[in-house]
């Protein structure tokens, strides 16, 4: 899409050299019938030239296209002003690249936001060089001691803090039929649990979402935004809280070492299934981890708020396994799905897919 805004900034920065030319009489320009002083014929020049240096800009992927496109979109609707019975029209391609590069600011504006909310999130983890031993299983239920085993957590460093890249695919309603493609990375600290997830994804060829779920000292938060301008989700509460706790539950099984971690309770349901109870920072939440007869992890339940409305109902929301992978010599699922169980039926609304993982990071 930027290649295709690039051209349309070149086609519409190339037009402004009809009134450099009208303006020195180089040639006759019938499209416009205004007279054009000489020096009024250089701003039209410099409107092309700016025009110019934001589409090499954006073509090449710099961030100094976003304040020459600015400038040239100011300097380009100042002079169809002065010559607007001619030229109203080239308002058009203005007014669309404003919002454009409005989109741009904001976007840069969100990352900046993510990448200082990651580094304190980072800020958190307490890095040791401790490492998990048979011991930490011992007041474990059956099943999820021998799940962590299969997993090759044992005799490993403690997982402290987590990297996760995911692609994936998504629906944002139950009525939707066809699925959008979105890319993810997550960080994650476990002695401290907190994350920051970020995710793109592309509704349409115009139109895409970019959003960012964090929990933070037992507190979630969901902001997604359409083409980085419009808020499209702003949340925050005990509802979400709740949930975000239970998300983090529910992922423990990226990064096993934290079924160990004093803040979660285990009790065992039968031979092959466990419920765990988080209690963080005033909120806790709980959810029912499944496992096959060799002790992989195949499901994960929860019943879980549906939106942040203080009526917000609960419903079932699983989390399931397709594939498993190895990072860092420690089995995780790769692929999995979730969906919630509505009352009209299921909605499968995620289908992730783990493209990296790595463990104890420093830094993002």
């Amino acid at each position: 899409m930027k290649y295709l805004f690039s051209v349309v900034i070149f086609l519409h920065g190339a037009i402004h050299l009809l009134g450099f030319v009208k303006g020195f009489q180089w040639a006759p320009v019938e499209a416009l019938t205004a007279d054009i002083s000489k020096p009024a014929a250089l701003f039209w020049l410099l409107a092309f030239l700016l025009f110019f240096v934001a589409g090499v800009g954006l073509f090449t992927g710099e961030s100094y296209w976003m304040v020459a496109a600015l400038a040239a979109i100011v300097l380009s609707s100042v002079l169809i002003i002065g010559v607007w019975s001619d030229a109203k029209w080239g308002m058009v391609p203005n007014i669309i690249l404003a919002f454009v590069v409005a989109g741009a600011f904001s976007s840069c504006s969100m990352n900046r936001m993510i990448a200082k909310e990651t580094d304190e999130i980072l800020g958190r983890a307490n890095q040791t060089e401790r490492v998990v031993a048979e011991e930490d299983f011992s007041h474990l239920p059956d099943p999820v001691s021998n799940w962590l085993r299969t997993t090759g957590v044992l005799n490993k460093p403690e997982i402290q803090t987590v990297w996760v890249k995911q692609r994936a695919l998504m629906k944002m309603k139950p009525e939707q039929k066809e699925w959008h493609n979105a890319a993810a990375q997550q960080y994650v600290v476990t002695h401290d649990p907190s994350f920051i997830w970020t995710v793109e994804m592309d509704m349409s060829p115009l139109v895409k979402i970019q959003g960012r779920d964090k929990f933070v000292d037992g507190r979630g938060e969901m902001l997604i935004k359409m083409n980085s301008l419009i808020n499209v989700v702003n949340e925050k509460g005990p509802q979400m809280d709740e949930g975000t706790l239970q998300r983090f539950l529910g992922e423990l099984v990226w990064y096993p070492s934290v079924a160990v971690s004093p803040y979660i309770e285990w009790e065992e349901m039968d031979d092959y299934s466990a419920r765990a109870t988080m209690k963080w920072n005033g909120v806790t939440g709980s959810g029912i981890f499944y496992f096959d007869k060799e002790y992989n992890f195949i499901k994960f339940e929860a019943l879980r708020y549906m939106g942040n409305k203080e009526d917000a109902p609960k419903y079932p929301w699983i989390i399931t396994v397709d594939d498993y992978a190895v990072f860092d010599g420690i089995k995780v699922p790769s692929r999995m799905q979730a969906t919630w169980k509505l009352d009209e039926g299921d909605w499968t609304w995620l289908k992730l897919e783990i493209e990296d993982l790595r463990y104890n990071i420093d830094e993002s």
